[in-house]
């Protein structure tokens, strides 16, 4: 062998050992398969589906193992138990966020989704409350979904019953919504601006899913000397963020504090509440990132579970003719449909509950981190460490949900056809850093949802046992592939 190769290898593995003994050194940390120096753990997970390594390991080292992301210990929980457990029963040591390079590069520690400590908190209250102000979960959200659902039923007409890719109509509706609460204003599905912007969500949802990503997430430091995707994702969150700053900068010009009209109003008079704070978390940069943080959150998740659930109903036309039979009978074909008929249609509320549960959308979660040193179980974690809970391991688990890989409403039944509740029902993660706009997305997937089969029938251009329901992707989050379907009016 080469002396300097021998060289840099026994530096490499010192340098190795070095930092595993510091970062272990602190707890007793779970056990897991042995790391390679630098690498880690790299090459026994695969980049495209992470969650069935996962599910490999704990059959190996049970629920609750290590795996070495580079030279970064991870603690993966695997199956309900581990994960209620951490996320619920011991949700304040848990509710840290984990290490997540692509997207700190931007966040920078502020906003909702990957902030920590008092910054976290502090705009998660704040935004929880302007929401709810709003009417997130009230009669006024709900009736401007009902609003975008008939725009959408429009748009889809216009199709003229031949076949076409859904992709971007879904993607306008959420968007609108999102919109409205954020900005106090939709967009023509026509408008450019907003269909770049749709175009920028779904490309970012492309670059978190590819293995570039998953690369640059173990090894940023060096990474960050190389041109890609991850240059992209910046590139376009700054665009995205220009775009926020331009709406506050009309809303300063027009705001009224005493009727504030949606997100951006809210906070700018908190801001004007709390500038004499000596620990001010309410600046212009953290106003841009949450308003970015729910833009993209609360529209990519959402149109791709629509996305997903019309493909589902392609693949699976007699749970389409039920729903609608259902809806016919409890809605009838002239009034839209509400949150009120839910509780009267059980087979439609398990349709889309079992959407969400099959297609598993973001198979392990963003990663949490433990905000002290933890006891769990016979470990002891060390502050900082980050966790990832495999929510997969969850919602196709095998003995709440027989026959987790098949798509069957019947999950959320029992005998008697009346809907049924489970507690394994984590597809918007649990615990302190559950999603905040669930109520929101809840309400979206069952409108939208029941209105397109209101008054349309799916056709696929396929024959049912030829469509793939594959996910292209699902490393990140789960993508369905892509399809044309026609809309027929009922």
């Amino acid at each position: 062998m080469d002396p300097v190769v021998a060289l840099v290898l026994c530096l490499s593995c010192l340098l190795f050992l070095y930092l595993w003994k510091q970062s272990s050194g602190k707890g007793t940390l779970p056990p897991g398969p042995t790391p390679l120096p630098i690498i880690g753990n790299i090459l026994q997970l695969g980049v495209k589906n992470i969650s069935r390594s996962f599910s490999n390991l704990s059959k190996v080292y049970g629920p609750v193992f290590t795996v070495y992301l580079g030279m970064r210990p991870t603690v993966v929980l695997h199956g309900y138990e581990a994960v209620k457990e951490a996320l619920i029963d011991q949700g304040e040591e848990f509710s840290g966020r984990g290490c997540f390079p692509a997207t700190e590069r931007y966040s920078r520690g502020l906003g909702i989704l990957f902030s920590n400590g008092t910054q976290w908190k502090e705009t998660r209250r704040f935004s929880l409350m302007a929401l709810r102000n709003l009417g997130m979960g009230k009669r006024n959200i709900e009736h401007c979904v009902q609003e975008e659902a008939c725009c959408l039923v429009e748009e889809l007409r216009k199709t003229k019953a031949s076949p076409c890719d859904p992709t971007v109509i879904l993607g306008c509706a959420p968007c609108n919504v999102i919109c409205s609460i954020i900005f106090h204003n939709r967009f023509d599905y026509k408008d450019k601006i907003f269909l770049d912007i749709l175009e920028t969500f779904h490309e970012d949802m492309e670059i978190l899913n590819s293995p570039w990503i998953q690369a640059y997430n173990v090894f940023p430091a060096l990474l960050d000397y190389f041109p890609g995707s991850h240059k992209k994702l910046l590139k376009n969150t700054a665009s995205i963020k220009n775009y926020i700053m331009e709406k506050v900068r009309e809303h300063q010009a027009s705001l009224d504090i005493n009727n504030p009209r949606d997100f951006i109003d809210y906070f700018l008079i908190k801001m004007q509440q709390e500038k004499h704070d000596s620990h001010w978390e309410f600046t212009f940069e953290n106003l841009t990132t949450t308003v970015s943080d729910l833009f993209g959150a609360g529209t990519e998740t959402t149109s791709t579970t629509l996305r997903y659930a019309l493909l589902l109903l392609l693949k699976y036309p007699e749970v389409s003719a039920k729903v609608q039979e259902e809806i016919k009978r409890v809605v009838g074909r002239e009034r839209s449909p509400c949150m009120q008929d839910r509780k009267h249609m059980p087979y439609t509320d398990a349709m889309v509950h079992e959407v969400q549960r099959y297609i598993n959308l973001i198979p392990t979660n963003l990663p949490h981190a433990v905000t002290h040193d933890v006891k769990f179980r016979n470990y002891l974690i060390p502050k900082g460490t980050s966790v990832i809970t495999s929510l997969t391991s969850v919602l196709h688990d095998g003995k709440e949900f027989p026959n987790p890989e098949t798509f069957d409403p019947g999950h959320f039944l029992d005998e008697t056809g009346n809907f049924k509740k489970s507690d394994y029902f984590m597809a918007f993660s649990a615990g302190k850093r559950m999603c905040v706009g669930e109520g929101l997305a809840r309400m979206e997937l069952f409108l939208f949802l029941t209105t397109i089969l209101q008054k349309f029938t799916l056709k696929p251009v396929l024959d049912p046992k030829d469509i793939d329901i594959t996910p292209i992707m699902n490393s990140f989050s789960s993508v369905p592939p892509p399809y044309h379907l026609c809309f027929i009016p009922v």
